[in-house]
């Protein structure tokens, strides 16, 4: 790590932020605190600017890894650094044993830190703009997936209490079909009523082959269970109630479906800084084997800077398909990585899991895995083989072939 005039600690905050400075022996310079705001941010800028002889010979350290604070320092052109909230705690323990914690000792100790073992910690860069619109678009895609099963468990649970042959065809009651005929019968009662006619229009519209309007015309003539008077009414408020909010949701997850497709497409074909290298490395990830949008939006918008970097260790520990190995005297243990990206372990365990029904060769080495180990271990290890494939090709610049097997360097 390159030696600095200045180490700057900053304790974010949500309304004022502690900044602590250090200089290169380790004596405390200053401290104060700054606003949360445009104007207190720019006095941060022009503070820094004021005691150092340029941007560059000033480091930074946060908790945090992006945010209106960090982009006013790296506009600046001050070296940024994240400290990892776990590694803070660390550092602490130099300063007090008595476990005593404030926003100014916390300061003064990501500075002293950061002056210390300033190798240690992630340097941060600026980003595309179109990779910062790709993780939000991904995050809230993600949120409204959420919000969607949490709808439809609740229409389940009501449809279960008074009208359960309307899931006869459709289990998990998450399909449009099913919220639309439940808009033109909401009770039994009212399905009784419907033709095959009209039956088989609702299936048309959305176009359901899998069975025909004579079979849901038979499951909704079933028998109505017996309920207590009112739940009938009671329940079916609810389910109306329920609908639109399930519509809304269902339409916005849709819309970031085709804003993650135009967003892949824009950094495919894309122009400005680093283009070049983010049109190809696009274009090698949604090469790979059972890796859709979602993921390969994921992938990008959580892992960006370990892809660039070609940085295979990093990335399958955010992951979280590398094992922690505890080994003390003569007692060893391997377990699983829990502390890691949950939105990138979930993209793997889904890439995972579609690639050994889409590629032979992943699917080869899950059958022979599942001989030793359990399904999760098994994902976890193709998941991990994945991303060592992925580094290579990226840094050979290849796209995926079956007929390779690309092996990446310790």
């Amino acid at each position: 790590m390159a030696d600095y005039d200045l180490y700057v600690g900053i304790d974010w905050a949500t309304q004022t932020h502690q900044v602590c400075v250090v200089d290169a022996r380790g004596d405390r310079r200053e401290q104060w605190q700054v606003a949360h705001s445009g104007a207190g941010l720019a006095e941060l800028a022009a503070s820094l600017r004021a005691r150092a002889p340029a941007p560059a010979r000033i480091a930074v350290g946060l908790e945090i890894p992006r945010g209106a604070v960090v982009d006013t320092l790296l506009e600046e052109g001050c070296d940024v650094f994240a400290v990892n909230p776990k590694q803070l705690d660390r550092f602490r323990d130099r300063h007090t044993v008595a476990g005593a914690k404030d926003d100014r000792r916390d300061a003064f100790v990501l500075a002293d830190a950061l002056r210390t073992d300033g190798w240690a910690f992630r340097r941060l860069t600026r980003e595309d703009p179109r990779v910062i619109q790709l993780r939000e678009v991904s995050r809230l895609h993600d949120e409204l997936r959420q919000e969607r099963t949490r709808l439809t468990n609740r229409l389940r649970e009501q449809l279960v209490r008074f009208y359960p042959h309307a899931l006869a065809l459709c289990a998990a009651a998450d399909e449009p079909w099913l919220w639309i005929l439940l808009e033109r019968a909401p009770t039994p009662a009212h399905a009784h009523r419907l033709t095959v006619r009209t039956l088989r229009a609702v299936l048309a519209s959305h176009r359901i082959r899998r069975f025909t309007a004579e079979e849901l015309h038979a499951a909704l003539g079933a028998p109505a269970l017996r309920v207590a008077p009112g739940t009938t009414e009671a329940a079916s408020e609810h389910v109306a109630l329920l609908l639109p909010r399930l519509r809304l949701v269902d339409e916005q997850q849709k819309q970031c479906d085709r804003r993650l497709e135009s967003l892949l497409a824009a950094l495919a074909t894309g122009e400005g800084d680093g283009a070049q290298r983010e049109q190809r490395d696009v274009t090698i990830l949604r090469s790979c084997p059972g890796l859709g949008r979602v993921v390969a939006a994921t992938l990008l918008a959580e892992a960006t800077q370990p892809l660039a970097a070609r940085d295979y260790q990093t990335l399958r520990g955010q992951a979280g398909t590398a094992p922690v190995t505890r080994q003390s005297g003569k007692g060893r243990s391997v377990s699983m990585r829990h502390s890691c990206n949950p939105r990138l372990r979930t993209a793997m365990f889904y890439w995972a899991q579609t690639a050994i029904r889409a590629d032979a060769r992943c699917r080869s080495h899950y059958q022979r895995l599942r001989q030793r180990h359990g399904y999760a271990r098994a994902l976890r290890t193709i998941a991990d083989r994945l991303l060592a494939m992925l580094i290579a090709m990226l840094r050979s610049g290849t796209l995926y072939e079956p007929a390779r097997r690309p092996v990446i360097g310790t």
